[in-house]
């Protein structure tokens, strides 16, 4: 059934049909709601039935949280009376099959092709999502690369079924030939992987059989498998191999040969084991690399399914203990990768800070110390042997952060309440070494009894003895190179030279250099990076005479760079590990960390969050916006605007977007390239305070007019700092948490925005208050740890006065009703809560009472409308070991050779 043009399906008005095949027809529509086109897809009706329908809305939901540049996009699903439809991303170009149908592509088109279909499966893959159908039909060609079409979907569109014999796969007519039918549970026939055609459950290693019968065909202009019977077809699948793509072009590399083979083995353990290990096989022969590629890791799988397999203790210490084994081996071969997570101990959660290192590897290899903080609200180090399931902690480290080890991996060194201190790993107490500059610092202990360490915007880096002592200036920033601070310093092997960062007092990125604490010259080594960390390449060759590689990140990618360590040069170009890395642009912090023998720990940017509506009852009655680095959101005054902030996962700095929710907008606010923190507005909504941090400046309060193209302006003095809480209903009071940047401790601060905007603390405290004024302006509701972990308190304001506790089992992130007769907060076990208050010359506070249960991946952050009956929440995507430290043992391996 062709439908006219006009005719609507919610807010969508068809436009014209744009294809058409045997699981539903394509439109090209318009969205009336956002005055935007996309591609409606209507569904056959055969389709449709309750449990179809459940299913299918259920994985479109997992999909449409997908946000990936080579992944179209799934904006809504729908049903217009019995009819089931899609609204996807609308396209612009031309299927991978019609091209196909002209020839073969050239070798360098199917190079990047083929990584950007890779890099689009690996994303999909880690987040439990498998394609199912992957073809030349299913991929478009556009401008900016190549975009995958029809994700995950067909499983979900099928209807429940047994296995079928070979000789009656479930089918539903098309276009093409008896042999290119659409299984509707299965795939597309001559890209099905065996254990499709025998009816075996399909993984991410079924995709990647899949893909490589997609890059065999774009070599070649020729399927890679074919018959002339349906039988015949499968048979070849099951039993075949196909011709070498060198055998049909000559000038084909034979590396090319040996990735699409080992994407063709018939057992799934002896294929690529993730898509990721695919595209970086290919990114290598793209560089024009002339040496066979590395072996497959056969049977060690690099994929989520690895990962999962490793949840259980005993496991995941079997593991460990044959990663530490290969370290122990001859290098020659190379080991195989192993990966695995370390979760937070029981009981507490990892605390990632932007700008600092929160865990290192031990140089020798066997374990990982890594900083978590307890119930209560302290941070405390965390040791774990690499060939145990659990962690201990150590005593007498409360406060620490930015761990590091001593080079014969003994001791471990930490900043704490303003001081170096270092402590030994099997435990004992701490032992202070000297007092720090503040300021996020991190310090690298040489081979020769010295340790480094500096400030995060500190002009100087200091020597300390690794006994203790006066610390001495060693290196200052170079007045006549314009450098602002010095940074991130990471000792070479012979413990005299060290690599560090160079923050400008302009807007230049961020330089890796090289210095000598002998006589401090200095030498450009790199530009727009992170901190880096010089690793051997060889893990048996004697110390202190061997090169490696640099380790750094750059746009969310950790690379490393060959270097020479005896004439201190780069001897390479940078090659990419296939590692996702957490960094921040602006400070240089990276969140990895590696050991002289070949393990790699390394965190990524984090789950992905969305916007959605919540009702009081806890149903999703709307979604604002897909998966995106969201972290806060403020609805205006009205409600009819939210301002929100959203971090960018390739550099870690965060802008801010005003959204009309009307119209379900979102306009990134043009403030240049700095780091903008959490936004609150003004009383009417004509102005919104938030933190800024610029390269050349340190983070400051600002306050920005919405209207006109006036620029931010500074709230407080120079030197103050802050994350903005809220806005007094009168507009006269902004509450922020933060204080000095050279002393005054961290708090609760309010500054007076009117005369001089004098700032004074209300109350002192380690960690965020995630503070709100009462709609009256008299109380503030804000969160403390003082009771053993964070709950809900009230105080009134001016001048705080008696704390009243409003939780009773935890809480956190306080909002008020706009009446001011309940406040609403999350519980320590997820529940959303609303506490009856009564506003007078006291305070009564009511019975509590559970709304609805969030769900298990947690919301980041949420506000509410003046009624209390709807939540826009910042809701977390559940990633696999999202929050988790992965790492992996023999991880240079994973380097094109």
């Amino acid at each position: 059934m062709t439908l006219a043009a006009g005719t609507r399906f919610g807010p969508y008005e068809i436009l014209a049909q744009i294809g058409a095949g045997g699981m539903g027809e394509v439109y090209k529509a318009r969205d009336t709601r956002l005055d935007r086109t996309v591609a409606l897809k209507v569904l056959p009706q055969h389709l449709s039935s309750p449990e179809v329908r459940q299913r299918f809305e259920r994985e479109a939901k997992t999909i449409s949280q997908l946000s990936h540049p080579h992944i179209c996009a799934l904006y809504d699903v729908g049903r217009e009376g019995e009819t089931e439809y899609l609204v996807m991303e609308y396209l612009e170009g031309e299927p991978l099959s019609e091209r196909l149908s002209k020839g073969p592509l050239p070798l360098e088109q199917t190079l990047r092709y083929g990584i950007e279909i890779a890099d689009a499966l690996d994303k999909a893959h880690r987040q439990g999502i498998i394609h199912r159908d992957l073809k030349p039909g299913n991929v478009m060609l556009t401008k900016s690369g190549v975009k995958l079409l029809d994700f995950g979907l067909a499983k979900a569109m099928a209807p429940a079924t047994q296995p079928s014999e070979l000789t009656s796969l479930p089918t539903v007519a098309g276009k093409a030939d008896n042999l290119t039918q659409e299984g509707m549970i299965l795939g597309t026939l001559p890209y099905m992987a065996p254990e499709q055609v025998e009816g075996r459950e399909a993984d991410t290693r079924t995709d990647i059989f899949a893909l490589g019968a997609t890059l065999y065909e774009m070599a070649t202009g020729e399927r890679a498998f074919s018959g002339s019977t349906r039988a015949s077809l499968i048979s070849v699948i099951l039993r075949d191999e196909p011709k070498p793509v060198s055998q049909i072009l000559s000038m084909s590399p034979p590396a090319l040969d040996r990735i699409i083979g080992t994407c063709f083995a018939k057992d799934p353990e002896h294929r690529w084991q993730s898509a990721a290990d695919v595209g970086l096989q290919l990114a290598w022969i793209a560089r024009g690399a002339t040496d066979q590629p590395p072996a497959p890791a056969r049977g060690l799988s690099s994929s989520p399914r690895w990962l999962v397999g490793l949840a259980a203790a005993g496991v995941l210490a079997a593991a460990a203990l044959m990663a530490l084994y290969a370290l122990r081996r001859p290098a020659s071969p190379p080991a195989a990768p192993i990966r695995f997570a370390v979760q937070a101990p029981a009981g507490t959660r990892f605390m990632w800070i932007r700008m600092q290192h929160l865990f290192a590897v031990s140089p020798d290899g066997r374990r990982l110390v890594f900083v978590a903080r307890s119930a209560d609200g302290q941070n405390f180090l965390w040791v774990r042997s690499l060939s145990e399931p659990s962690a201990v902690t150590l005593p007498g480290t409360e406060g620490a952060a930015a761990p590091f080890w001593s080079p014969d991996s003994r001791f471990i060194a930490f900043f704490a309440d303003r001081k170096l201190k270092k402590i030994d790993s099997s435990g004992g107490p701490p032992v202070t070494l000297c007092d720090v500059p503040s300021g996020a610092p991190s310090g690298s202990w040489g081979s020769q009894h010295s340790i480094l360490f500096a400030g995060l915007g500190e002009p100087f880096m200091s020597l300390v003895a690794e006994g203790g002592g006066a610390p001495r200036v060693v290196l200052k920033a170079d007045a006549s190179r314009r450098e602002r601070a010095v940074c991130w310093p990471s000792f070479l092997p012979d413990g005299r030279h060290f690599l560090y960062l160079v923050k400008s007092a302009t807007d230049k990125p961020l330089d890796l250099r090289l210095a000598s604490i002998e006589d401090g010259k200095t030498a450009q080594l790199l530009t727009n990076c992170s901190r880096a960390q010089y690793v051997p390449g060889d893990p048996n060759a004697p110390a202190g005479s061997r090169s490696g590689y640099l380790l750094y990140a750059r746009d969310g990618s950790l690379l490393a760079q060959p270097f020479d360590s005896r004439r201190r040069l780069l001897a390479g170009d940078a090659l990419p590990v296939g590692q996702e890395v957490g960094q921040h642009a602006l400070t240089g912090a990276g969140r990895f960390s590696a050991s002289d023998n070949g393990v790699l720990a390394a965190r990524g940017g984090g789950s992905p969050a969305r916007l959605a509506w919540i009702d009081r009852a806890g149903r999703e009655t709307a979604s604002v916006a897909p998966a995106g680095g969201f972290e806060s959101a403020r609805l205006s005054p009205d409600s009819r605007r939210v301002v929100v902030n959203r971090v960018d996962l390739r550099t870690g700095l965060k802008d801010l977007l005003i959204g009309d929710l009307s119209r379900g907008v979102l306009t990134r606010l043009d403030l240049g390239s700095n780091d903008h923190g959490q936004a609150v507005w003004s009383p009417d909504g004509a102005r919104i305070a938030f933190g800024m941090t610029s390269m050349r400046h340190p983070p400051a309060l600002h306050w920005l007019a919405l209207r006109g193209s006036a620029s931010p302006e500074p709230i407080l003095p120079p030197g103050e700092v802050g994350r903005a809480e809220d806005w007094s209903p009168d507009g006269r009071f902004l509450l922020y948490f933060g204080g000095a940047l050279k002393g005054g401790g961290s708090g609760l601060w309010v500054a007076n925005l009117e005369g001089e905007r004098k700032p004074r603390k209300l109350l002192s405290q380690a960690t965020d208050a995630q503070a709100q004024f009462s709609p009256d302006g008299r109380w503030i509701a804000y969160c403390s740890p003082e009771s053993g972990r964070s709950e809900v308190y009230l105080t009134s304001f001016p001048e705080p006065g008696e704390r009243i506790r409003v939780s009773v089992s935890g809480g956190e992130r306080p909002r008020w009703k706009r009446d001011g007769r309940e406040i609403y907060f999350l519980s320590a076990d997820k529940e959303m809560i609303a506490t009856p208050v009564r506003l007078a010359a006291g305070v009564e506070i009511g019975a509590a009472r559970p709304l609805f249960r969030i769900d298990p991946a947690g919301w980041s952050d949420y506000d509410v409308t003046p009624d209390g009956e709807r939540f826009l929440a910042v809701a977390n995507v559940p990633v696999q070991d999202a929050d988790a430290i992965a790492v992996t043992a023999n991880w240079l391996s994973l380097l094109p050779r």
